[in-house]
């Protein structure tokens, strides 16, 4: 689910953008580079989804798992990104033109931390450079019958390599931030959709991921355990 931070390589700036604070608890030269890339970005936008009732041992095995997390995507039809394991880690491919590499480099119980260095590719553009700090937030409430209501939010920063296309962002202005804001939402809904479905018909959506040659087997077991499946 952590692609979010890629895909908003596309995108261009926004005027007013959110406060570059990262968690303290990111060791310093760590958090020092993010901070970095956070405070110059080109790009950056907040959004908030819609609270949605999960189990949150699944929601977080999502988020922690984002190899598996976009076998689930596409099995369910929700997006198109595609994540794998290569050299240097975890890669991205969101279908449009953007692809990158990157890691997850927080988790704490409430807070992921992405950075994500990579490009995007346009048939009327060159191709644009750069690398992004994502924060993804999440309150959790007990409803019972081992449920929470969950409700997410992600904040995303990205600071292009061109100066040209930095400045070309700073002018977009409004336009920029609506497509920043967009990505971000999307991302949300489709980690809201994918947690919805696993938690109606775990046994449905575990055999659609059995039966992709290419998902990774650990992975995989882990969540038919997780899912309490035979």
């Amino acid at each position: 689910m952590t692609g979010t931070a890629v895909v908003l390589l596309a995108s261009s700036s926004l005027a007013a953008r959110p406060a570059a604070t990262l968690p303290t608890e990111i060791p310093p030269a760590e958090r020092a580079r993010l901070q970095e890339v956070a405070e110059g970005a080109s790009v950056s936008a907040r959004a908030s989804g819609e609270p949605f009732v999960a189990r949150r041992d699944v929601f977080e095995f999502l988020l922690d798992h984002p190899e598996l997390a976009t076998h689930v995507t596409r099995a369910l039809r929700l997006a198109r990104y595609r994540i794998w394991r290569g050299a240097g880690g975890l890669w991205l491919d969101d279908g449009w033109g953007v692809v990158g590499r990157f890691s997850v480099v927080y988790a704490a119980s409430g807070t992921r931390v992405v950075y994500a260095r990579g490009h995007y590719q346009s048939a009327f553009l060159p191709s644009i450079h750069g690398q992004a700090v994502v924060v993804i937030e999440y309150g959790v409430d007990p409803t019972g019958n081992h449920r929470s209501l969950i409700s997410p939010a992600v904040t995303g920063f990205v600071k292009l390599d061109s100066s040209f296309f930095a400045f070309a962002g700073r002018v977009a202005g409004s336009v920029a931030t609506a497509k920043a804001e967009k990505e971000a939402k999307r991302f949300v809904k489709i980690v809201a959709r994918a947690s919805r479905a696993i938690d109606e018909s775990p046994a449905h959506v575990h055999e659609q991921l059995r039966q992709r040659p290419d998902a990774p087997q650990g992975d995989l077991e882990e969540f038919r355990q997780l899912l309490r499946l035979p």
